[in-house]
């Protein structure tokens, strides 16, 4: 009987009720609580989300540590209020805090090795080049702390003040020679103090070669013989003439911007970098930029910038980030499936580089570089080097040079010249047999217009590169120049003691023809790559950055590195780079800028003959 009361008690109506009536008061409490825990949860997820957010969240992000982003790292650090993060790609240039253990990058003679591996180096690759016989050009950029100047022959050239005017008409208003020598020469310290053209408390050290060597004399010497003039600062009034080369050596050692500007700058709390690290995407919301995704040891990442991000990865990598963004021609990204951020179809069109070909002279006596890539004198040098900076080791012998017009009424010098006392076989990647000397020597402002493209959405893709080489008659007609002009400069008296038979082109090659033939079997590229994120007015279609270095079209955006040049200078293209950013950081700053008025430039006394 209990057993069935205890059974009838607990089916009772009244407990039941009670039961279900308290099922339902606590499953309203849990609800409430879950309720409760539920939003906490959204809360606290989107706090952490915020706070990490926080954390990684800058003034800035400057894309690239190379000529122009250590640059723009330094400067935009001097404001203590100013936070930057800095990334690049590639490795630190030091190893143990020692630049002696990362001799291939600092010490100046060694400069090919870097070019013969991808170690610190993008390697990139052309297109076929179908008016140079099918060939693909190779093309070394740099992807380290310094980027590309951290590899370069440290050739220190600024290009004409014509080169700057002309940016001035081609829309890049306020880049005129009078606002930009100002930032050449706050950039600099000469060795032989400041001037009206050189600068005295820059961060980046310039100097004059040290070797003496006979060859460059003769070189000198049979150029006057030749009728052109000797210019003793081709950087300064007179560009126009051959002289001695600055170059970016100080005390023995490769001074790239790395060494210049970021290294000084490394201890600033307001400054953090990031070495191999690949920016694959710039965020936005709407067209607003608000940070970037990076791969770090195979993770995916972000940083967000409160002001702006700046690309600075240079004229191959500004773009491509651009590209994968969804800035670009509108056409060519939704055929990759990247969703259009703004249509601006100026990205990556306009490439511009220098070609040039090596015209070599065997030498009568055993005075070149020759014996210095023997084996055991390269220990000799190398430990000298070492031990106290000095020696063949610290010169990149690419001592003397110098600018000439081609024709009659060229207003400019639009061929230059290096001239070096050894044989460079390949990009330096096939050793010298022999005792040589030879020339650098290509035109400046080539004619023939290239383009860059995505080969696909993969940001470790390198982009489809076409330079279209030698696709105009003007080109072809200026390298011929260079050919007969730099023969006439070696049949002078100064080489007479010197002066071997001519291994390039060779004795064989006399016609316009067979020099045609030679210069698209032997021409290469002098690896300054530019103007591919175009610099210029609103009302221009093609043009990608305004003066101001914003992106069109969208807002927190810039693009500071040789890429933003309208046209190519007529000089190497590290010192310009240098310039641009040095005056963009006053652009972001706010600052009025630099100018200097009625600086005298040289200009021939006629134009009626070729020198």
């Amino acid at each position: 009987m209990s057993y069935l009361m205890k059974g009838v008690k607990c089916c009772s109506p009244v407990n039941q009720l009670h039961k279900v009536t308290g099922t339902v008061f606590k499953a309203h409490i849990l609800k409430s609580i879950l309720g409760i825990n539920e939003q906490q949860f959204k809360i606290s997820r989107a706090s952490s989300q915020l706070s990490s957010e926080k954390a990684n969240t800058y003034n800035y992000i400057i894309v690239g540590a190379g000529s122009a982003g250590c640059v723009l790292a330094n400067r935009l650090t001097e404001d203590p209020l100013s936070t930057v993060l800095l990334l690049e790609a590639g490795p630190k240039d030091m190893l143990l805090g020692s630049k002696r253990l990362m001799w291939k990058i600092h010490m100046p003679a060694a400069l090919t090795y870097n070019l013969c591996d991808d170690k610190y180096n993008w390697y990139y690759h052309t297109t076929s080049q179908k008016h140079m016989d099918n060939r693909i050009m190779y093309w070394p950029r740099g992807r380290v702390w310094g980027g590309s100047s951290s590899l370069n022959a440290m050739v220190y050239i600024r290009g004409h003040a014509e080169d700057y005017n002309r940016w001035s008409r081609e829309g890049a208003i306020g880049w005129d020679y009078e606002h930009c020598l100002p930032y050449f020469k706050k950039a600099q310290t000469h060795e032989l103090g400041p001037d009206r053209y050189r600068g005295g408390n820059g961060p980046l050290y310039v100097s004059r070669g040290k070797t003496n060597h006979p060859l460059h004399h003769a070189f000198l010497e049979a150029t006057q013989q030749a009728g052109y003039p000797f210019t003793d600062d081709m950087n300064g009034y007179q560009q126009e003439g051959f002289g001695w080369m600055d170059m970016t050596i100080h005390q023995g050692k490769s001074w790239s911007t790395a060494s210049a500007y970021l290294h000084p700058a490394i201890s600033r709390p307001n400054l953090s970098v990031a070495e191999k690290t690949l920016v694959t995407k710039i965020l936005f919301q709407g067209t607003k930029s608000i940070g970037v995704e990076y791969v770090k040891n195979g993770q995916r990442k972000k940083a967000f910038a409160s002001k702006e991000v700046i690309l600075s990865g240079g004229a191959i990598n500004s773009p491509q980030l651009l590209m994968l963004s969804g800035i670009g021609n509108a056409d060519d990204l939704k055929k990759l499936g990247i969703p259009v951020v703004c249509h601006l179809p100026g990205v990556g069109q306009n490439l511009q580089d220098h070609l040039e070909v090596y015209v070599q002279q065997k030498c009568t006596k055993p005075i070149t570089l020759y014996n210095a890539q023997k084996p055991v004198n390269m220990v000799r040098i190398g430990l000298e080097w070492l031990w106290k900076f000095t020696g063949e080791g610290a010169t990149a012998h690419l001592e003397s040079g110098g600018f000439i017009r081609s024709e009659p009424g060229v207003p400019h010098p639009d061929i230059q010249f290096h001239f070096l006392p050894s044989q460079v076989i390949d990009h330096g990647r096939v050793a010298s047999a022999i005792e040589a000397y030879q020339v650098h020597v290509g035109p400046m402002r080539s004619t023939s217009v290239g383009w860059l493209k995505l080969k696909s959405m993969d940001p470790n893709d390198h982009p489809i590169i076409e330079p279209n080489y030698m696709s105009t008659e003007r080109d072809i007609w200026e390298f011929r120049q260079c050919v007969k002009l730099t023969r006439e400069i070696f049949a002078q008296k100064a080489f007479e003691k010197f002066r071997g038979p001519e291994i390039q082109p060779g004795n064989h090659v006399q016609s316009d023809k067979e020099i045609d033939s030679f210069i698209r079997q032997k021409a290469d590229s002098a690896y300054h790559p530019s103007c591919t994120c175009k610099m210029g007015q609103l009302s221009d279609s093609t043009a990608v950055v305004d003066p101001q270095t914003k992106v069109i079209g969208v807002e927190n955006l810039r693009v500071v590195d040789a890429s933003i040049m309208p046209s190519v200078v007529s000089g190497n293209l590290n010192a310009p780079t240098i310039m641009i950013a040095e005056k963009a950081a006053d652009i972001i700053k706010g600052l009025p800028p630099l100018q200097e008025n009625n600086v005298p430039v040289y200009k021939p006394k006629t134009l009626e003959t070729q020198r």
